[in-house]
């Protein structure tokens, strides 16, 4: 499995990219199903949890539902115009929720884990280096 490192907007253009291509071919090949496409939706928020870098965990749970958002526009449907596709967009986002909060809660809880790791790893590192105060105040004579 591969190991990039994304930054926060890096991660958010990975997600919206891939669900906006998933949304495409969910309408293409499934006529625009909303359970494929939120069935899709699970692995594209993991991936973006795990793939982006530690400095920037927190921006996967706020960039996944954007990138939801962004690949429903086109399954939503829609007729009449802007308004009508507004409306459909907004409601696929209300009928669809589920998936939505599913998502978000994956990304979530990978970075959670990634961040109590890291801190971890700190907290160690930290406590395996020599205190530095003590290190200096015994070198002066």
């Amino acid at each position: 499995m591969p190991h990039p490192r994304l930054t926060g907007l890096g991660g958010g253009l990975f997600a919206a990219a891939s669900m906006l291509a998933v949304g495409f071919l969910d309408r293409l090949l499934f006529g625009g199903s909303p359970f494929v496409y939120g069935l899709l939706f699970l692995p594209v928020s993991a991936a973006t949890a795990l793939w982006v870098r530690g400095a920037d965990l927190v921006t996967a749970p706020i960039s996944v539902p954007i990138a939801f958002a962004v690949g429903v526009v086109p399954i939503a449907g829609g007729e009449g115009g802007f308004g009508g596709h507004a409306m459909a967009l907004v409601t696929a986002l209300a009928v669809h929720a589920g998936w939505l909060y599913g998502g978000t809660l994956v990304a979530g809880l990978i970075t959670c884990v990634r961040k109590v790791r890291l801190m971890g790893r700190r907290q160690r590192a930290a406590a395996a280096a020599p205190p530095r105060a003590a290190a200096t105040a015994q070198r002066r004579p």
